[in-house]
């Protein structure tokens, strides 16, 4: 894996505060080993078809779902594909995966790492909790006829640690809080580290906007409640509400379509009509309106992109902490194929918005594209190479 550094875009101060993944590491995942990606504001993946850029996304992505309190089976539907493809079962034919993070934030760089078999059941088989190489959580599965690890977790207090059985099918550090009481310093390190992995994680946005899906009217009553999807479906749905609800977003939004789109844009608008659908369309000028429908696959992918660049959790289909203020969390879209089906006038303005976007700090984007060379004009972004004989 080869890495192109770029002389990062400081973040305002309100952005010091919010628990970021800086690290993802797959130590053996599909077809990654020893793979660490450095993460930052604005980070693109690049390398040739195979080279993992997808698995990659989809290890972070599993990750938060995790966090989020999501169970074994509904992140991994396919654990089998996540093994690597040389790696061989044990006496008992056991095989699995091994994936993990650092998020740095108030209570330092704190390392999450977590193995998981596949085969021939799907379970954590260990988890560790790290800063400063003090374990502040560890699990272990000690008896395979039950359907628990045995966790440890750092006390600092009459006893060093306190052990108690969780759950083998859900990640430890996202049920932390509910066991540890926070009565001496070493439990409120843990909660302090458990809670800002858990922050900058749950906060994520899977990105992959289908245009197939995002030319027909939103039906009446259709899922989503102006969120918008991962696959964008319900994009006219959701620029009715955002036109309604914030003129300056909506604005920002016009003003990047005139770089994206094709001839001229005066405005994008959706309305309802008589049997409740919603329609969306792009005004021209002069009575002129051309109906989503009718635009280019990259127009489409584009429209959907900026949109969410320019929005936030209020908006997209995301679950972050409510307990904790938006002020000290971040946004993070994972966006795979982020420059397919667009042209290089369209990648530049989509570089451009991004770049500005993630300078504030309250939203950042790790993006797969098939070519990286674009980013050498977007402002503080940091390009990750999968070379095949780095991860492979």
């Amino acid at each position: 894996m080869t890495v192109f550094p770029r002389v990062p875009t400081a973040e305002p101060p309100v952005g010091k505060d919010r628990p970021q993944v800086t690290e993802l590491r797959l130590s053996a995942f599909a077809g990654h080993r020893a793979a660490v990606l450095p993460l930052g504001p604005l980070t693109l993946i690049t390398g040739p078809s195979g080279s993992g850029k997808s698995s990659a996304l989809a290890a972070y992505e599993a990750l938060a779902r995790l966090c989020a309190g999501a169970e074994l089976p509904d992140v991994f539907a396919d654990p089998v594909a996540c093994v690597p493809e040389r790696a061989r079962a044990d006496r008992q034919r056991r095989r699995g995966f091994r994936i993990g993070c650092t998020v740095d934030g108030p209570a330092g760089a704190v390392r999450l790492d977590l193995a998981v078999q596949a085969e021939p059941e799907l379970r954590v088989v260990g988890e560790r909790l790290t800063r400063d190489g003090l374990v502040l959580l560890e699990t272990a599965l000690r008896d395979p006829g039950r359907p628990v690890v045995q966790a440890a977790w750092h006390t600092a207090g009459s006893a060093p640690v306190t052990r108690a059985p969780l759950p083998d099918d859900r990640l430890g550090t996202a049920l932390v809080p509910l066991r540890v009481a926070g009565k001496t310093d070493g439990q409120r390190l843990v909660l302090a580290a458990a809670e800002q992995v858990v922050v900058a994680l749950r906060s994520v946005f899977a990105c992959d906007p289908r245009p197939s899906r995002m030319r027909a009217p939103v039906p009446a009553g259709r899922i989503g409640a102006g969120r918008l999807l991962s696959g964008c479906d319900n994009l006219a749905e959701v620029l009715w509400r955002t036109r309604a609800e914030c003129s300056v977003r909506h604005g920002l939004l016009v003003s990047a379509l005139r770089s994206g789109c094709a001839g001229p844009v005066t405005d994008v608008r959706a309305e309802e009509v008589a049997d409740g659908a919603v329609h969306a369309f792009v005004e021209r000028g002069g009575g002129v309106r051309t109906p989503l429908g009718r635009l280019g696959d990259g127009e489409l992918r584009f429209l959907a992109l900026s949109l969410v660049l320019l929005t936030g959790p209020g908006v997209l289909a995301v679950d972050p902490v409510a307990e904790v203020p938006q002020a000290y969390q971040s946004l993070t879209v994972i966006a795979d194929g982020l420059d397919r089906r667009l042209d290089a006038r369209q990648v530049r303005a989509l570089a451009d918005l991004a770049a500005r976007t993630c300078e504030r700090g309250h939203i950042r984007l790790v993006g797969a594209v098939a070519d990286a060379s674009w980013a050498a004009d977007a402002a503080g972004a940091s390009v990750v190479d999968l070379e095949r004989d780095g991860t492979t």
